[in-house]
């Protein structure tokens, strides 16, 4: 029941600076930083409350005074993920999820229709709305820079293939397989709508890959381009319920020619739910944040879908939990698999 009023609390201790004032000047009184924020002392002390008991923060009884506890010494590059993982929790859950219930019945995302007037998916709203590609794009370039090179370790690109990265967005997933599984003749395809050719072809040029990378416009829902050795899904399949996961998967089979590979990237829940944090947050956020549909599998899932499909699963790949830092929420796995005849 308080788990918003937790994670506000501690949110807002941060977006006001108290955090920051207490890290450049231990002790200070609810008087004084109430000065540094800009707000009545009586509400920083209100804020405080919840984290002097957990222990984020102490304070001196005799001074009045308070100090950084748990929060002193965290790494700034390990605060600054957990900060946008929280940013993006509060600008594209908490209050579209007011209208979960209505999500679901729906199947669409009714609290951005509600609040932004937006008809569409979060994909679509963050291209119209700036909070939302703010908060957004922060943490996907987060998240990115964390499991590519992960995920580029977990998978084998033959030397000169034709390269296809389906969903590619604006580039960046072609651009990080050029650069970690370069050889002689590879190339790199992105494929995504139309509209976003040309930020792609930018970024390429940017990147100074444009001789090695290229981009075609359609909707992997209709067809997927054909002439390709692999083909990487990353951060897709998840958005979408089985139906949907099983046109893109013939798409793709149709695509590739028998012994062509899918590598595809995965948030999963583990096979014991019990056992699984992932699912402390993604099944709401698709369905009432994201999609309206959709969220994580178990590999187990993937598994039989792909061979429904049409392919022999050569390997999965998990993270262990035990190896990722303890705020990261979703655990990825790398599922890949060969086209049969």
């Amino acid at each position: 029941m308080v788990g918003p009023s937790r994670f506000m609390n501690l949110l807002s201790c941060f977006e006001l600076g108290i955090i920051d004032a207490l890290r450049e000047t231990p002790g200070m009184t609810a008087a004084q930083l109430g000065e540094a924020a800009g707000v009545k002392p009586d509400a920083v002390e209100q804020l405080l409350h919840l984290l002097v008991k957990e222990n984020f923060v102490a304070h001196d009884e005799a001074s009045g005074g308070y100090t950084l506890a748990a929060l002193d010494g965290i790494a700034e590059a390990d605060l600054q993920r957990v900060l946008a993982f929280m940013n993006l929790i509060k600008v594209t859950t908490l209050r579209q999820l007011f209208y979960l219930t209505e999500s679901v019945r729906t199947g669409t995302v009714v609290g951005l229709k509600e609040i932004y007037g937006f008809d569409g998916d979060l994909y679509g709203a963050v291209g119209e709305h700036r909070d939302l590609r703010e908060s957004w794009s922060t943490l996907m370039d987060v998240v990115t820079a964390r499991i590519d090179p992960w995920f580029f370790d977990n998978i084998d690109i033959p030397s000169g293939a034709q390269v296809l990265d389906l969903a590619g967005n604006t580039g960046l997933g072609a651009i990080n397989t050029y650069k970690r599984k370069a050889s002689p003749g590879l190339r790199v395809t992105t494929f995504d709508l139309p509209e976003k050719e040309a930020e792609c072809l930018e970024n390429f040029r940017t990147h100074g890959v444009a001789e090695h990378c290229s981009f075609i416009g359609g909707d992997a829902f209709t067809e997927i381009p054909r002439g390709f050795d692999a083909v990487l899904i990353k951060h897709f399949l998840n958005m979408f319920d089985r139906d949907e996961v099983f046109t893109i998967l013939h798409g793709v089979n149709k695509a590739l020619d028998v012994g062509g590979r899918v590598h595809i990237l995965v948030p999963v829940y583990t096979e014991n739910l019990k056992d699984s944090y992932t699912v402390d947050y993604y099944p709401t956020f698709f369905l009432g944040c994201a999609t309206g549909q959709g969220g994580p599998q178990k590999v187990s899932t993937y598994r039989r879908w792909l061979e429904e499909c049409g392919f022999a699963v050569t390997e999965t790949i998990t993270q262990d939990p035990a190896d990722l830092p303890p705020d990261v929420i979703p655990v990825q796995a790398v599922v890949s698999a060969e086209k049969v005849a």
